[in-house]
């Protein structure tokens, strides 16, 4: 039993030895959180080091677009989207000042983007056609143009592939080039869609 224990104590004491005197050069590592040393005495918060960590309840968030100084901006957890705006130097030439919700809250990490005028109208004409159901031919997916009628997968994958080999569509008229789609099918979608 003795010697068990002398041969336990032996093995103890060398693993000790090598986690105390580690196999290589010291390096310094900060663990995020925890003191670089901890004593008993030390009532003070640990000091953060150049680590690229914000003070405590401050967030990034990512003002762009219309904006006077577009960036990362770092405002207070807790802050609204005007708080961003205001710390991105406020609206840039152009804005459209009723496209963001100002009262929003954002989040760390958050992209806010402002619009500029004639981005905010293009956005609700695209709304407006979408909620209608007008496909733009020259950005429309598969799904969006199996949703006009008479147009199954196939037909839109010829749609695409027409486009990707001619370029965009200049008229709705065009859709005509497309194999397989002629007047009478035409005349089925052509209040449907649209090209810009």
């Amino acid at each position: 039993m003795m010697k068990k224990r002398t041969v336990l104590t032996v093995l103890c004491l060398a693993a000790a030895g090598i986690l105390c005197c580690g196999c290589g050069e010291k390096s310094e590592t900060l663990i995020i959180g925890s003191a670089r040393e901890s004593s008993a005495e030390s009532t003070e918060a640990p000091v953060e080091e150049s680590s690229g960590i914000l003070p405590s309840g401050e967030i990034c968030v990512y003002v762009c677009g219309a904006v006077r100084n577009p960036g990362v901006v770092e405002v207070p957890s807790g802050s609204r989207a005007a708080d961003a705006l205001a710390a991105a130097g406020g609206f840039g030439e152009g804005a459209a000042r009723e496209a963001v919700n100002l009262a929003d809250w954002v989040t760390d990490g958050q992209m806010l983007y402002f619009p500029t005028e004639e981005e905010d109208r293009e956005a609700g004409a695209e709304k407006a056609e979408a909620e209608a159901g007008i496909v733009n031919i020259n950005t429309a997916d598969k799904a969006a143009l199996c949703t006009l009628p008479g147009i199954g997968e196939s037909r839109a994958g010829d749609i695409i592939a027409y486009r990707e080999a001619n370029g965009r569509f200049e008229s709705c008229e065009d859709i005509m080039k497309v194999p397989g789609i002629k007047n009478a099918a035409y005349e089925k979608i052509r209040d449907k869609i649209t090209v810009k």
